[in-house]
């Protein structure tokens, strides 16, 4: 994207953060435990699950971020602190309290976040102890042990950072987030946290974080199911040697353009991880006569079973693409209807079946184009294959 320059370093790029990720135990000899702490208190924001089924950490973050601002993060995976009553709520608190005194930073000041599996309680003794360990080990080297302690089914870390100019100094966007399975649109199965040292208030922080989620992380589906625990947290340490960024100036724009990229590269990466996947698609739905009927299409065949199915098998199965889309909206006339793989039409209005290459699914990359034919409004959603491996991974995940 113009202007921007994707830059090492991770989570800890931006000016004025530290990072570390220890082994606790929780998940044998894997990094299970992140801190991510700010250098001084910083601007901060947040999206939720809609999950009406929600973590023990989501309560505390509303909590603690009512005043918008924030000093660190503290986060865990192997254990989610999800259904786990008036004990997992109490136990969410000991990580903020103990996180707090490590840093010394006030409770309210820490954002927290659990990842795992749901119904367990959290083994404290080895979650404080991690967070004594990892309050020792903050620097800007350790972004990717960082990275690498907030996986569950993942299979890698996700990180991305970038850096533009404003006023001839140098603004950094960076991020970090995982999630590979139970995800859906309205925030799914994931986490994500972000830095950056722009100088910003909390309010059109938030608003600005809000846009990006709906254009990237809510643009997402795996496999249709929302989880209970996610996040997209994003801290702002103003460290950058420029002026307070303010609504509608050409430093806002520059700063929004950044933040929008990191979450779209981070969400991308999601679907690119996703259980077993073996193709990324991108799925756009044209010709519609709204967003909201665009939407509703893209995510019906990006979510349908049959059609991820036949993309995993590469069998250019237009008639589920079609049937999916169908079931969206009955508005359209078939008549009207236009399918493309990979730049081919395999189904459109002049003769219905085309002939296409037998080849056309054996990419990693898989671009399903419709038009409904009703007007000019489209909107995209992404997503990957369904394959054994999903089945095997979720078959096990308890276990």
């Amino acid at each position: 994207m113009e202007n921007l320059n994707e830059v090492s370093g991770g989570i800890t790029a931006a000016r004025g953060f530290k990072a570390a990720g220890v082994k606790t135990g929780i998940k044998n000899n894997s990094f299970d435990l992140a801190i991510i702490k700010s250098q001084k208190k910083a601007k901060a924001a947040a999206v939720y699950t809609t999950n009406q089924v929600q973590a023990a950490p989501i309560e505390v973050c509303r909590n603690n971020l009512e005043d918008g601002t924030a000093s660190a993060v503290v986060v865990n995976s192997g254990i989610s602190n999800a259904c786990t009553g008036k004990q997992g709520l109490e136990n969410a608190y000991k990580m903020v309290e103990k996180t707090g005194e490590e840093l010394g930073v006030n409770t309210d000041e820490v954002i927290v976040a659990s990842t795992g599996i749901i119904g367990k309680q959290l083994p404290m003794e080895k979650i404080e102890a991690g967070i004594e360990s990892a309050s020792k080990k903050l620097d800007r080297n350790s972004d990717e042990k960082a990275a690498k302690a907030i996986l569950t089914t993942d299979t890698t870390t996700k990180q991305i950072a970038v850096k533009t100019e404003i006023e001839g100094e140098a603004l950094t966007v960076s991020g970090m987030a995982k999630g590979s399975g139970m995800i859906e649109p309205d925030m799914a199965t994931m986490l994500s946290f972000i830095t950056t040292d722009a100088d910003i208030n909390n309010q059109l922080l938030q608003k600005t974080l809000k846009a990006a989620v709906d254009n990237s992380f809510n643009k997402i589906t795996v496999d249709g199911d929302q989880s209970t625990n996610d996040m997209v947290a994003v801290l702002a340490s103003g460290q950058a040697d420029i002026p307070k960024i303010t609504a509608g100036s050409s430093a806002y724009e520059k700063f929004t353009q950044a933040l929008h990229y990191v979450a779209e590269k981070l969400a991308k990466m999601i679907v690119k991880d996703g259980e077993g996947g073996t193709k990324f698609i991108e799925i756009e739905v044209g010709g519609a006569a709204s967003l909201g009927q665009a939407e509703k299409a893209a995510r019906q065949i990006a979510n349908s079973p049959l059609v991820k199915t036949a993309i995993f098998g590469e069998s250019p199965s237009w008639g589920r693409i079609a049937a999916a889309a169908g079931s969206a909206d009955d508005e359209f006339d078939l008549e009207d209807l236009k399918i493309v793989i990979n730049g081919e039409e395999i189904f459109g209005p002049e003769e219905y079946v085309h002939s296409f290459s037998k080849d056309i699914l054996t990419r990693d990359r898989i671009d399903i184009v419709v038009d409904l034919g009703l007007g000019d409004v489209s909107e995209k959603i992404w997503t990957c294959d369904f394959s054994y491996e999903y089945v095997e991974i979720n078959a096990k995940y308890y276990s």
